[in-house]
This record gives structure tokens, sequence and C-alpha cells, in this order.
């Protein structure tokens, strides 16, 4: 046999490394134009949100259900708000046991976009009152709304209250809309 037949054909050397790559530099402009494709498709989801899906609108709840369950409890006569303006939004609404009672809660949004509260209970005022406007809230003139006297309340910061008590129960509205807007509401309720 022949010396070359035997013995294995030769391995190549390994190749030398490969020069690392000279990194670009970043620049301002680089900054600029990475952003700006984050935020172009991000601008144009927030408009589409707002312009097509009306995003900034309030979403509005019926509050039906609430008062309903509230009048068939039968803890006490139950007023709903009737012949509001077509800007009031019901925003949330509930009816429940409460420590001491039973409470139905309605919340709004006023036409000059404030907030609005309307709680109607069973709870005894002295125990509902600083519940809902806070141990620090503090009367203030009483107003006559629909022929039945309201004693108007200073609550939280911002918020101004009404308050209608009853033998029966007691009716907070309290909230940062307009003093006229809270009276608006008063009146609605029949």
């Amino acid at each position: 046999m022949d010396a070359d037949q035997n013995s294995s054909p030769a391995v190549p050397a390994p190749a030398a490394p490969a020069a690392p790559v000279a990194r670009r530099e970043r620049n301002w402009k680089d900054m600029v134009l990475s952003l700006a494709v984050i935020m172009v498709p991000l601008a144009l989801m927030v408009a589409y949100y707002q312009f097509f899906l009306d995003g900034a609108d309030p979403i509005v709840r019926d509050v039906t259900p609430a008062v309903e369950s509230a009048r068939a409890s039968g803890a006490f006569p139950v007023l709903a708000p009737t012949g509001l303006r077509a800007e009031w939004s019901a925003t949330t609404s509930s009816f429940g046991t409460v420590e001491g009672g039973k409470s139905l809660r309605i919340g709004y949004v006023s036409p000059s976009g404030g907030a609005a509260l309307l709680v109607e209970s069973s709870v005894p005022a002295e125990t509902l009152l600083p519940a809902e406007l806070t141990t620090s809230a503090r009367p203030g003139e009483p107003v006559t709304i629909d022929g039945q006297q309201w004693q108007s309340y200073s609550a939280r910061a911002a918020e101004t209250a009404l308050v209608l008590l009853t033998p029966d129960r007691t009716i907070v509205i309290v909230g940062t809309a307009e003093p006229a807007e809270l009276r608006e509401l008063a009146d609605s309720l029949a």
C-alpha cells in the first residue's frame, strides 16, 4: 500500500477571525426617526379613538334596573330623575344594602362636564351625611326646589351638595357640577 492512501485528508487551517464591523455612531436624527416610528401609529390610534369612537364622551348606563330594584325593595319611596336635558349622562347606578339601611346611588356627568352623585337612602342622616359629605361638611343656605326645603352644604374640595331630609329617606346630591345643575337634578326628581 501506498503511504498516501493511508493518511487522512489534510484539515484546513482555521480561518482568522473576521475583524469587528465598526459601529456607526448614532446621532439625534436617528433618535427622532426612531421616535417617529413609534409615535405616528400611536397618534393615529388615539385620534381614531377620539374622533370615530367618541372616546371623550362618558359611557352612558341605563339606571332603570337600579331604580326598579330600589322601588321593589320598599325600603323607602324612590324618586328618579325625569325630564333631564339630553346633555346629562348617567354613568353609574347601584342599589344595595349598606350599613344601617339601603341606598340607591346614581352618578352623572352634567352638561358642563362636572360630576354629580344622587344618593337616596334609608340610612339615618346622622350616619349618611358624614359618609357622603365628610365630617368637615358644613351647612349653607337653605334652597327651595319644587316647593321643598333643601339644605345646601359645602362638601369636599370643589364639591357642593344639596340635602333633602324626610322621615322616610334622605336624598343627597353632591358633586363638582355647577350649583345650578345640582338644583336642576334635584328639580327633576319625581
